[in-house]
This record gives structure tokens, C-alpha cells and sequence, in this order.
């Protein structure tokens, strides 16, 4: 069964930063990817073409979201990125990487969560960030 993004979270694009939804555990853990490609607007304009750091936080950001939306009491709710608690980048990431998102909810309590989220590329974690949410009431 292939899940659909736009079920889970209201960003389209190009604020939309995943692709596809590969897996989800309602409000433990979410798996997603991003394909990179040079069509991507954020490698335009003479831009580097490699992958700005904010983009890719936003990006496990998302994937969180969806652990958190995919949860019946929280259908419907909006749910903010709180910010970056810590973030680790091993590695560059450019067009024509796949990327594996994975995000982990560490607590959920009310209208906070915290989840640790990894970025895989051929399975090797080129980044590690620990993430806080807010959830509208």
C-alpha cells in the first residue's frame, strides 16, 4: 500500500520536501524519501548543487509530522517544527542522491513531541538531528 503525502502534511510544493511516504508507526516513528534532481528549485540560479542544510532539516521535519498527523487524535491538527535541538551533517548531499528519512519520537506528551531523525544515503547516516514539534490544540 503506497501512502500519499499529501494525506499526511499540508505543505505542497515546492515546500513539500519529501516524495514519497515509505513507512509509518502512528506516533513512533515515520520513514520517508527524497529523490534529489537538478530540477530541484533550491539548486537553481547558479546555486551550488548541493543540498542546503536547512532544506534537508525541513525535510526530517516533515517526515515527523507524519508519525505525529498519523495519529487519529492529531488528524487534522496542524502541527509546527519547534526547532533543532542538536544537528550532525556528515556528508554533502547532491542530485541524484536518495535520500532516507527517518524520524524516531523520542516523547509525545500533550502538545510537544521530540523525535530523533537520520538521514540515510545506500544506508550509510550522513545526518543526525534531534527535532522538537508543537501541536495545535
Amino acid at each position: 500500500m503506497e501512502l500519499n503525502v499529501n494525506d499526511f502534511i499540508p505543505q505542497r510544493y515546492p515546500f513539500e520536501m519529501i516524495d514519497k511516504i515509505v513507512a509509518v508507526t502512528p506516533g513512533e516513528k515515520a520513514e520517508a524519501q527524497k529523490n534529489l534532481t537538478t530540477n530541484e528549485w533550491y539548486f537553481s540560479n547558479g546555486n551550488p548543487l548541493t543540498l542546503p542544510h536547512p532544506i534537508i532539516i525541513e525535510s526530517l521535519a516533515q517526515t515527523g509530522v507524519v508519525a505525529i498527523l498519523s495519529m487519529p487524535e492529531h488528524r487534522g491538527h496542524n502541527v509546527f517544527f519547534g526547532g533543532i535541538k542538536q544537528a550532525e551533517f556528515y556528508a554533502e548531499m547532491r542530485p541524484g542522491d536518495v535520500l532516507q528519512l527517518k524520524v524516531h519520537l523520542t516523547k509525545l506528551k500533550r502538545n510537544v513531541g521530540v523525535g530523533h531523525g537520520k538521514v540515510l544515503r545506500d544506508g550509510e547516516v550522513i545526518v543526525a538531528a534531534d527535532l522538537m514539534f508543537a501541536i495545535e490544540a
